[in-house]
């Protein structure tokens, strides 16, 4: 719901004052490596998916199914997350930072499916690379999405092929620089309707700006991962 407000409003949420920085210690390596990830998504763990206070936004909103692909590459310097810049025309999410995913099919066969033919389709990932290691919580976009990301190793070799319709870039950001709160920004927006503030995060990278349902899935990811770590 930020991100249709921000665009209603034509707010850029680049342009927002940093409000805080999260206050958790950074992920260690050891939870980084193939080996913690393959045996932590077999786990039963008890840990709490973000809450941006935005529940509140969504209601009466008719939610369609999506899925998205959360692409871990396997590389020599570590593990590696595959991005994509949508292209600036899609109605929804133009310009923004995302994972490769969309709206599940009628002709899908699961979550899991949908996001591998749509990381085929957009990026050119090939599902004999792909290792599922399992499932994070949905997710509520404020299009009307409720969003299943899978996560996946992604093994080599590689050739990314976009789908110049979608995709304006792929591009990589290490894990490691992603589950170091040290870079995860929050930032208000204040509805001028009476609502108040509501916060969202943002995690830029380079010349790229992560944030909204991409930034939040991460975070997502990153509590996941440190769930019986002390806070």
């Amino acid at each position: 719901m930020i991100a249709v407000m921000m665009a209603i409003l034509n707010f850029d949420p680049q342009s927002l004052a940093i409000h805080s920085y999260a206050d958790e210690t950074a992920l260690p390596s050891s939870k980084m490596t193939l080996e913690f990830l393959r045996q932590r998504f077999q786990l039963e763990l008890s840990w709490s998916p973000e809450n941006t206070g935005e529940s509140s936004l969504y209601r009466g909103m008719d939610f369609k199914p999506a899925s998205v692909l959360l692409p871990l590459l396997v590389r020599e310097q570590g593990l590696q997350v595959l991005l994509t810049q949508r292209a600036a025309h899609l109605h929804h999410h133009g310009g923004q930072i995302s994972f490769p995913g969309g709206r599940v099919d009628a002709s899908d066969t699961s979550v899991e499916h949908t996001a591998l033919r749509e990381a085929q389709e957009e990026v050119g990932l090939m599902e004999s690379q792909i290792e599922v290691l399992g499932r994070l919580p949905e997710y509520l976009t404020g299009t009307g999405f409720l969003v299943a990301p899978v996560v996946a190793l992604v093994h080599p070799p590689y050739e990314f092929r976009s789908d110049p319709f979608e995709v304006a870039s792929i591009f990589e950001v290490p894990l490691s620089f992603l589950m170091n709160p040290q870079h995860h920004q929050r930032r208000q927006f204040d509805f001028p309707d009476g609502r108040g503030l509501r916060s969202f995060y943002a995690i830029p990278y380079q010349e790229y700006f992560i944030w909204g349902a991409t930034a939040g899935m991460l975070r997502n990811l990153f509590h996941f991962l440190r769930a019986d770590l002390p806070d």
